[in-house]
């Protein structure tokens, strides 16, 4: 069943309560942005997006809209732009991006986002190193995935591999996104749980 045609609710409809009385964005809007440093990727027609297919996929599985895509290259500015954009949408409620969290120096996409960030998502980054680790040992270092939230929205980093992006998207995000959404944006909406 494809997901993807659905209409996303306004944010007010979707807000709720968890079974833990936690505040809830159910369904989310999803921005999903790929970074590569490749040039053919950014130029052309038709450019394969591998990673970016997996996040949609694990979220459209879980019931969420993705509402907002692109691919773009790794270049500081363009990831900052993207990102901006991203978040000032209505129809986002989380933002993931892919690719760009090496140690190169034209790795620039976590720094990009991280000078964004109005409050970091620290346990993200652990909880992914130790779910690599459990994948691909100590090559799990090579990847500097973060997470924080930019403009009462979360913001994902994650690598550009396949197995890295289902991991994270399947075993961290989709599971606390809908809670984090619920969060960052209570201030908002007046709730009082928590």
């Amino acid at each position: 069943m494809s997901l993807q045609n659905r209409t996303l609710p306004a944010q007010d409809d979707r807000r709720g309560t968890d079974a833990d009385d936690h505040d809830i964005v159910d369904p989310l809007g999803v921005g999903i942005v790929t970074v590569s440093s490749s040039r053919e990727a950014t130029v052309s027609k038709a450019p394969t997006d591998p990673s970016g297919d997996c996040i949609a996929d694990v979220f459209q599985r879980s019931d969420h809209i993705v509402t907002a895509r692109t691919l773009i290259s790794d270049d500081y500015a363009a990831v900052q732009a993207t990102l901006g954009e991203f978040v000032g949408r209505d129809e986002v409620d989380v933002v993931v991006t892919t690719g760009g969290t090496g140690v190169t120096i034209d790795d620039v996409t976590p720094t990009a986002a991280a000078d964004l960030f109005d409050r970091e998502l620290g346990g993200f980054a652990e909880a992914f190193h130790r779910l690599s680790w459990d994948e691909v040992g100590t090559r799990a270092i090579a990847t500097r995935a973060t997470a924080g939230i930019v403009q009462n929205v979360p913001v994902f980093v994650l690598p550009g591999s396949v197995n890295a992006v289902r991991l994270a998207s399947r075993d961290i995000i989709v599971p606390e996104a809908p809670h984090l959404a619920g969060l960052a944006t209570r201030h908002l909406h007046g709730s009082e749980t928590g």
